[in-house]
């Protein structure tokens, strides 16, 4: 074991000590609440509902609790033909493994039958040929020749029949299992309705004697085959509201009938008797979920099982970050292509794991995306031929294996510096570099602002740049704090806000300081430095509250080349880059550091606003570069 600084856990040499937990349940990291209710779930076979974001062990849980459910006897189900209605094939079932030996019995049977008949037909077919023959060329009677034919052409229909019948006898297989087989986990995550539900294949061939049997067109659904197991669905909620109905029907009554489903055979008339399908549903999604999933079948995983919200980070404790050491070497157990980590490249995952968190004290909980950069990384330790994965190759995965969202945020930053749209230095009025994240990524978000005359009857504050409805809200509320700044007389004055080239869209409340740093800059004229880039949220009352995503917004500065940057004092102990040292990171708790900081001679604007209730300042619109006097 190794010890490095900055971690609890003592670190292996090598990951592949690390021992494997056999079970599913075992192995899932940071979930100990949904773990401990997935077992007792899995006891009283209840449903479960996981709600959180991709990648936080959601279909592990479901995969464990189909190892933890109490041994149930398996069964076979069978789909047989029904004499008395074709249409209405008739459903048995049978113990694990009997089904196949079941139909090989009847076909064996009708494998016997058919040689015996066949037999008799040949010798029946033989005897018409030499009575035929005999008839016709000794006896010197043509019209045997027509009757020879005639009879062979009725022998060939009955050994038609008989072979359709044959067919028509044997019944069909839907669910089949071996005898001591454990219960089946069956995910149908993205399932189309006759792959859930089951479906009739379609029959070309309807009529002359070519056509299939019915019961030989049935097909087994999801739910069909997760009879006495479980089954899981993730994204429950993109299921059509008549399929969640018939899940919901299948949950309750716990046997659903089979029928065509899809477009070619929606118009089969084949309907089997109710197909047993005792399962219990682990159903998956995101906070949205809960909002369009359909409320009966919400209700029914209330009224009969638990709901889960999942955690997204996990302290960074000594026991935590050892679970964290296990998770790398089960990913690279499960992937079995890629070396074993290094204490050193097993210290830098869990570095990024700690950005990941963007909590200070804090872990990701995002393993999927986790995992994405251990593959990544050991596939360049593969790539070198290097017998274990290190720091250096953790490093370049980083940089070779970004996600798309950095990688388009690294063009946008690109492609606004080569046009200027990103300033980097020098100082100009109105204009405000804000930060923002796309998907798991920063970005610079340059912001400009201008105050003018009123053109109407009231002011306005109008905003542009394909705003959502919570970035509108918040700068209607900055203009707010703004008015109360600058007093009643503002009123006089419509204020423009300009998110610039944000055609991607922006939503959040992250911009408001740089968005109230723009307007102040364009009432009072005071320049903002180009070299600094702000983020934080604003209360009404003036004050900078804590945001999220600090850690990218504060590498996209860096990578913009920003010199300083002002952040929410709140969110200093999340601050867990090791970039920090580029760049001069100064935390902010009201408006007026905010102002002091960002805007040259900002501090005596401050002191002026502070000492006085009725500030006075100096306007100058565009318009004459008129001088204005507020009280």
């Amino acid at each position: 074991m190794v010890k490095i600084k900055g971690f609890k856990a003592d670190l292996p040499a090598s990951t592949s000590s690390i021992k494997i937990p056999p079970k599913t349940i075992d192995q899932v990291i940071g979930q100990e609440k949904a773990a401990e209710i997935i077992s007792r779930a899995a006891l009283q076979r209840r449903h479960v509902l996981l709600i959180g974001k991709p990648g936080t062990g959601k279909s592990m849980l479901a995969q464990g609790m189909a190892e933890l459910l109490p041994v149930k006897e398996l069964q076979d189900i069978m789909v047989v033909p029904n004499r008395e209605d074709e249409n209405n094939p008739l459903i048995k079932t049978f113990p694990a493994g009997y089904g196949k030996v079941v139909a090989h019995q009847f076909r064996e049977k009708a494998r016997a039958v058919s040689g015996a008949r066949t037999t008799l037909i040949t010798a029946l077919m033989v005897a018409i040929g030499v009575i035929t023959f005999y008839y016709t060329f000794i006896l010197r009677m043509p019209q045997a020749l027509f009757s020879g034919i005639i009879a062979a052409a009725f022998l060939m229909m009955l050994s038609q029949q008989l072979k359709t019948n044959k067919i028509i006898n044997i019944p069909k297989v839907l669910v089949n299992h071996r005898t001591g087989e454990k219960a089946p986990f069956i995910d149908a995550t993205g399932a189309h309705e006759g792959s859930l539900l089951g479906d009739v294949r379609h029959d070309p061939f309807q009529s002359g004697g070519l056509q299939t049997p019915s019961h030989e067109r049935v097909e087994s659904g999801a739910i069909h085959r997760a009879h006495r197991g479980v089954l899981f669905i993730d994204e429950i909620a993109t299921l059509e509201p008549k399929m969640q109905v018939a899940l919901l029907t299948g949950m309750q009554e716990k046997k659903f009938p089979i029928t065509g489903r899809s477009e070619r055979s929606a118009g089969a008339m084949v309907r089997t008797a109710p197909v047993p399908c005792d399962f219990v549903l682990v159903a998956a999604g995101n906070l949205d979920t809960m909002r369009r999933i359909h409320p009966a079948l919400r209700s029914r995983v209330q009224g009969g099982g638990y709901e889960v919200f999942m955690n997204e980070t996990m302290l960074a404790t000594k026991a935590n970050e050892e679970k964290l050491i296990r998770f790398i070497a089960q990913e690279v157990t499960k992937d079995k292509k890629i070396p074993h980590f290094s204490a050193q490249g097993t210290a830098e995952i869990l570095r990024v794991a700690r950005r990941m968190g963007d909590r200070k004290g804090h872990l990701t909980l995002r393993l999927r995306e986790l995992g994405g950069i251990i593959r990544a990384a050991g596939d360049l330790a593969k790539q070198e031929k290097a017998k274990l994965t290190d720091k250096k190759h953790v490093i370049k995965a980083l940089i070779k294996a970004r996600p798309l969202e950095k990688q388009v945020a690294h063009m946008f930053i690109d492609r606004k510096k080569e046009y200027q749209v990103i300033l980097t230095e020098g100082s100009l009025v109105g204009r405000v570099n804000g930060l923002a994240v796309m998907g798991d990524a920063g970005i610079v978000l340059p912001i400009e602002a201008e105050v003018v005359p009123c053109s109407g009857t009231k002011s306005e504050v109008i905003a542009t740049g394909n705003l959502g409805k919570i970035a509108n809200e918040a700068v209607k509320n900055v203009s707010a704090t703004i008015r109360k700044w600058f007093g009643k007389d503002l009123r006089d004055y419509d204020i423009y806000v300009q998110f610039l080239q944000t055609y991607e869209g922006v939503e959040g409340d992250s911009a408001s300081i740089a968005v109230a740093n723009a307007i102040i800059s364009a009432i009072s004229r005071l320049k903002v430095r180009q070299d600094t880039a702000m983020t934080g949220s604003l209360s009404i009352r003036g004050e900078v509250m804590s945001i999220g995503g600090i850690n990218p917004k504060i590498e996209a500065a860096i990578d913009a080349g920003m010199k300083r940057v002002l952040v929410p004092s709140s969110n200093i102990k999340d601050i867990v880059i090791e970039k920090t040292k580029k760049i001069e990171i100064i935390p902010v708790k009201t408006l007026g550091d905010v102002v002091s900081h960002a805007l040259i001679n900002g501090s005596k604007l401050v002191k002026q606003i502070k000492s006085s209730d009725a500030p006075i300042f100096e306007v100058k619109t565009r318009q004459k570069n008129k001088k204005v006097v507020m009280a």
